[in-house]
C-alpha cells in the first residue's frame, strides 16, 4: 500500500550530541510509525569541520540502521557551505526533497520538540483537513510545555507583534515544527528569502494569503540550555525585521486577505 512521503529538514549548526540523540529517537520511535514514509534532511549550516563531521557520521550510521530495519524512513546529509541561518538551511533542505513529496517540513534539530511528538503529528497528515499544520506551545490539560519565563515572555511578544502586523490568527509563529502540502509549498520556493528565523512567518504569510488552510496542534516542547536573546535589545531587532519583512512582501505583491 502506497503511504504519503514526507520531506523533513532538520537544520542543524553546532548541535553536538543533541543531534546524536534527537535523530536516534527519530528513527527508533519511527519504527512503529506507518502511516507516511518520512525522509529526514539533515542539514548543516556552516558547522566547524569537527562538528560537521561529526553530524555526517550521525547521519550515516542512522542511515545504515533503517536500511537494516528495512524501515520505510529514511535520511540524508546535506552540508552547506557556510552558514546563513536557519531558514536558508530549510529552504536547502526542501530543495534537495523528491518532488513528489507529499509534505514539506522542518524540525529543529536541538529535540526541544520530542521524537514521539513529530510521529504524532506526522500520522496526522495524511487524513488532516488542512494545507499548514503547525505545532504550538501552549500550556493546556494534556500536554507539557518547560522553558524559562524569558523565553515564554518574548515568545508571546514576538506572536503579538506578528500577529498585529500580517493578521495570521495563530497563537504561536516560532514553534520550531512545521509542516505544508507540498504542492502547495513547491510553487513558492523561489520567491522566499529569509535566511534566518523569519521565514516561518515568511511562509505562512504567503501560503495563508494564497488561500492555504492552517491549524495548530499543541504539542510537548522542553527548551533545554540557555538563550542568545538580549532582553530589551533582541525585542527591538525582531520588529525592525518583522517590518522588513511586511514591506517587501507588500513590494513583492504578495496576496492580501
Amino acid at each position: 500500500m502506497n503511504v504519503p512521503t514526507i520531506a523533513t529538514v532538520f537544520p542543524t549548526y553546532n548541535e553536538g550530541e543533541r543531534l546524536a540523540a534527537f535523530l536516534g529517537d527519530w528513527a527508533a520511535v519511527g519504527a512503529a510509525h506507518r502511516a507516511v514514509a518520512a525522509t529526514a534532511i539533515v542539514v548543516d549550516d556552516g558547522s566547524t569541520p569537527e562538528n560537521a563531521d561529526a553530524h555526517a557520521a550521525v547521519v550515516a550510521r542512522v542511515a545504515r540502521d533503517l536500511e537494516t530495519s528495512n524501515s520505510p524512513h529514511r535520511v540524508e546529509y546535506v552540508r552547506a557551505d557556510r552558514n546563513r541561518g536557519k531558514g536558508a538551511a530549510i529552504r536547502l533542505g526542501w530543495s534537495r526533497a523528491a518532488a513528489d513529496a507529499a509534505w514539506l517540513t522542518f524540525i529543529d534539530s536541538d529535540g526541544a520538540i520530542p521524537a514521539r511528538e513529530y510521529w504524532r503529528v506526522a500520522d496526522m497528515l495524511p487524513s488532516v483537513d488542512a494545507d499548514i499544520v503547525c505545532a504550538c506551545r501552549v500550556r493546556m490539560a494534556g500536554r507539557t510545555i518547560d522553558r524559562s519565563l524569558f523565553r515564554h515572555f518574548q515568545g508571546r511578544l514576538f506572536a503579538t507583534f506578528a500577529e498585529e502586523l500580517f493578521h495570521l490568527g495563530f497563537y504561536d509563529t516560532q514553534t520550531g515544527m512545521k509542516a505544508f502540502r507540498g504542492p502547495l509549498l513547491r510553487p513558492l520556493l523561489p520567491e522566499l528569502r529569509e535566511d534566518r528565523w523569519l521565514l516561518d512567518v515568511e511562509v505562512l504569510v504567503r501560503m495563508v494569503r494564497a488561500g492555504a488552510r492552517p491549524i495548530e496542534v499543541p504539542v510537548d516542547c522542553f527548551m533545554r540550555g540557555g538563550t542568545s536573546l538580549v532582553l530589551g535589545v533582541d525585542p527591538l531587532r525582531m520588529a525592525v525585521q518583522m517590518l522588513k519583512l511586511r514591506s517587501r512582501l507588500r513590494s513583492a505583491g504578495a496576496p492580501r486577505p
